[in-house]
Parts: C-alpha cells; structure tokens; sequence
C-alpha cells in the first residue's frame, strides 16, 4: 500500500504561482496512475489533473488547462502539480490521489490511496 503526503501549499496572490509536491512511500508510484484534486469549502471534491502510469499523457480539468501541469518523477517517487496564474477560485485543499491502474479518470472514486491535502489559497 502507498502513503502519500502532500505539500507546498500557501497563501499567494492572484497572478502568483505555487508547485505542489506529493512523495510516495511503501510502494513505487511507478505503479499507479496519480491525480490531484481539490476541495473548496462547501463545493464537491473537483478532478484537477491526472497522469498516467507512463508519464506519457497527462489530464486537465478545462478551468485549469494552460495554468497547471501535472509531472511524475518516479526515480524520486515523487508527483508535482505546477500552478501558474493562479486565481482566487483557485482556492481550496488540494488532495493527490493514486489508483494502481494506467490511467484513473477523472472521478475521484477511482482513486484508491489518497494524501491528507494540502491549502492553497489565492488572494485578490
């Protein structure tokens, strides 16, 4: 089974950037597919981003596309989510998330291994 364990959350400004991390133990993440997701307060958990078991394709959520990028770094067991121009609605505790398939979806109850999240809010 595989912990995992978010972090590089913050406060930014509106415009700013932040990279999340997520590092794996008790298994390779070689083996799963991995997403982000987030949760605002009183809204649905949310698919983000997701990348196959491979690294070769990656997924985004249309309101994040061109601002976020998901990468995979499976020699240090270790998955990121790059955010650029961030937004105030970006706000909210952003989870990754890993499913022991090539490729999770976008519905979190896909996933089966989950991280304690971390907050990301975005100031105007």
């Amino acid at each position: 089974q595989v912990q995992l364990v978010e972090s590089g959350g913050g406060l930014v400004q509106a415009g700013g950037s932040l990279r999340l991390s997520c590092a794996a133990s008790g298994r390779t993440v070689s083996t799963y597919s991995m997403g982000w997701f987030r949760q605002a307060p009183g809204k649905e958990r949310e698919f983000v981003a997701a990348v196959t078991l491979s690294g070769s394709n990656s997924y985004y959520a249309d309101s994040v596309k061109g601002r976020f990028t998901i990468s995979r770094d499976n020699a240090k067991n270790t998955v990121y989510l790059q955010m650029n121009s961030l937004k105030p609605e970006d706000t909210a505790v952003y989870y990754c998330a890993a499913v022991n398939a090539y490729y999770g979806g976008t519905d979190y109850c896909q996933y089966e291994h989950w991280g304690q999240g971390t907050q990301v809010t975005v100031s105007s």
